[in-house]
């Protein structure tokens, strides 16, 4: 009987296949190799040249985007990168001229999709890190892909989840799984949350979904899919884009470290380079938090079904701890 080391051991092994499968279908340089860099919802390997040159190849988690969701992802990034509206990565088609090549399992079924990146120059920002600039320039870049969304006429075969209330903390199948399944809840902190839950209900539903303020965004702009390049900020991992609310891509920058004390700041930054491009409303801005504190509750969600990655495993049960007093302050404040 495969035990659960067993089956994280066979789950790497075919990913290093696939890496090195891929790695015939791309005109790449003789004696270019891959590299696992990343393996949360993905597999992010990197692919290097004996020359210098490099690569990143994503190995998409198996049942979670369809083929055809990846390629309106692509679709989309290639068209903001293109029009100069974000520096996004640039996928490079295979041999056959596709962009997603395929990997069916031995027996033919469990197929893995891939997709290869030139290689983007940067840094990944770190919350002890000066900020304000970045976040300003953030701000800005997000307007820009707002209105972009807005007017860009989207291929008719193009798909992407719809990340409503119910989609995030539902009890319906959410696509992050169920907040009441955080890693150490007991009972009296699921009622806090359940509590907390209610409030961001109530509110988004009062706040709506009308078309100046729910459409496609990225949904997931964390620092770890930043890249600080100079004074440049690059956006990578489109991986979760969909449909939401435009102010949800406010929260998201401050995933995982919602509960700094800098974060406050860094919105207020946000705010002013979205301002920029696009006015905010008294409504938007007074949703903000809410967004914040709906990221914080579907992270733990997310922790609790991806705990067989490493980096979910080292949130655990700190995360949830750390988010109960976040929701007794949201509720203080919104109830």
């Amino acid at each position: 009987m495969t035990g659960k080391d067993g089956h994280h051991q066979l789950a790497r092994t075919r990913l290093d296949g696939i890496a090195a499968r891929a790695l015939t279908r791309y005109d790449l340089p003789a004696g270019s190799t891959a590299a696992l860099l990343n393996l949360s919802e993905n597999a992010i390997y990197r692919i290097d040249a004996p020359d210098g040159r490099r690569w990143a190849l994503r190995i998409h988690r198996e049942g979670y985007q369809s083929r055809l969701a990846i390629a309106s992802e692509l679709a989309w990034a290639i068209d903001l990168r293109q029009t100069g509206v974000a520096t996004t990565p640039r996928p490079l088609a295979g041999k056959d001229g596709e962009l997603i090549q395929d990997f069916p399992g031995r027996d033919g079924a469990g197929v893995r999709h891939a997709v290869l990146f030139a290689w983007e120059t940067g840094a990944e920002p770190g919350i002890g890190d000066d900020l304000t600039g970045s976040f300003q320039a953030l701000g800005e870049i997000a307007a820009r892909m707002h209105v972009h969304a807005r007017q860009w006429r989207r291929p008719p075969w193009f798909t992407r989840f719809t990340w409503d209330f119910d989609a995030a903390l539902g009890d319906d199948k959410p696509h992050w799984g169920r907040w009441r399944d955080g890693v150490g809840l007991d009972r009296a902190g699921e009622r806090l949350f359940q509590r907390t839950v209610d409030v961001i209900g109530r509110r988004l539903a009062a706040y709506g979904m009308g078309s100046d303020r729910f459409g496609l965004i990225h949904s997931d702009l964390r620092l770890a899919n930043l890249l600080i390049d100079g004074a440049e900020v690059k956006v990578i991992d489109f991986d979760d884009c969909g449909f939401s609310w435009y102010m949800y891509d406010a929260a998201t920058p401050v995933s995982f470290h919602e509960h700094e004390p800098q974060v406050p700041e860094l919105i207020e930054c946000w705010k002013a380079g979205y301002r920029r491009v696009l006015p905010l409303s008294r409504a938007d801005e007074a949703e903000i938090p809410t967004f914040v504190m709906l990221r914080r509750l579907l992270l733990v969600a997310w922790i609790a079904s991806h705990f067989e990655a490493e980096y979910p495993r080292s949130l655990g049960a700190g995360y949830t701890a750390g988010s109960l007093p976040l929701c007794e302050d949201y509720l203080r404040r919104f109830a």
